[in-house]
């Protein structure tokens, strides 16, 4: 992985506060995609560019995938990016990022995105662990420093180390915030004046972790991988629901293969968790965050 700007003198300099921009941002509904552009909408203006955004959410509840084009400068025509003209891509799920790498500009673009993996229903030829899948295979080391400039990161990892998950999409923002040469105090002033009141200190804190995340050692980073695709001797799968962040849309009962989830009231519950294969399905289509699946290692 290619070292951030301020760690290496041949990487591009921060953008000019003066300079307009075309900035994608994409994932999948749940995410969080709205926030960020509507963060950056909001600066551009408060410096004075004319601001044009365009978005497209209609499957932003169900898993779906959404994207939203943000344009500023001193004067804008159009509300959207050409392939290939893209100034940044900042991207909150993997496969998209993949996606809608043709959109940045050659050479020149710069590629934010978590690393977390949204992996569809209709990619999973088996249910099985370590069954192969449809997912897309390409690597961050793939991708960073060879076709674009920029960075990817376990931005989720991040937001969950700080208490929600849920603000993975600011930490990426502060990502972005090392390559645009704006005032931190502006940044901070724009995400508590969108973010619910009561989630304004955890954005603040994930802004901050993204800003000053650091690339990991190559050789620290494959020993890593390494160690976590070293498949599992024994499993035992552990699913939680949390009841308040649980809206009651019944997604995951619905689409649990094995049919071990249930509502109960305006919740969903665990009914038979012995049945759970650990696919993850309903990890990955709940948009609110309010499942985990986990490995809990060999039952006592």
């Amino acid at each position: 992985m290619r070292p951030l700007p301020h760690e290496d003198d041949s990487a591009p300099a921060p953008r000019p506060a003066t300079a307009g921009l075309n900035i994608l941002v994409v994932g999948v509904g749940g995410q969080g995609v709205l926030m960020i552009s509507k963060a950056l909408a909001l600066l551009a203006q408060r410096r004075g560019f004319a601001v044009k955004q365009s978005e497209v959410h209609g499957m932003a509840k169900r898993g779906g995938i959404v994207f939203s084009h943000v344009r500023f400068a001193e004067q804008v025509w159009s509300p959207t990016i050409a392939r290939g003209e893209a100034d940044v891509l900042v991207a909150l799920e993997w496969a998209e990022a993949l996606r809608w790498l043709d959109h940045l500009r050659p050479g020149r673009g710069i590629f934010i995105a978590d690393t977390r993996r949204i992996v569809p229903p209709f990619a999973c030829r088996s249910r099985k662990p370590g069954a192969p899948s449809a997912y897309a295979r390409e690597t961050p080391a793939d991708v960073v420093g060879r076709h674009a400039e920029g960075c990817a990161l376990d931005a989720t990892g991040i937001a969950t180390a700080l208490g929600d998950s849920r603000a993975a999409n600011t930490v990426l923002l502060g990502r972005l915030s090392a390559w645009l040469d704006y005032p931190v105090a502006d940044w901070h002033e724009v995400i508590a004046a969108i973010v619910p009141k009561g989630t304004r200190e955890i954005n603040r804190a994930a802004f901050d972790a993204g800003r000053a995340w650091t690339a990991p050692d190559p050789d620290e980073s494959e020993a890593t991988a390494l160690a976590t695709a070293a498949p599992a001797p024994d499993l035992h799968i552990g699913v939680t629901i949390d009841a308040a962040w649980c809206k009651g849309c019944g997604i995951c009962v619905k689409l649990c293969p094995e049919r071990c989830l249930a509502m109960d009231g305006p919740t969903a519950i665990v009914k038979t968790p012995t049945a759970c294969t650990g696919c993850r399905v309903c990890e990955w289509l709940c948009p609110d965050f309010a499942v985990t699946v986990r490995n809990e290692g060999v039952p006592a």
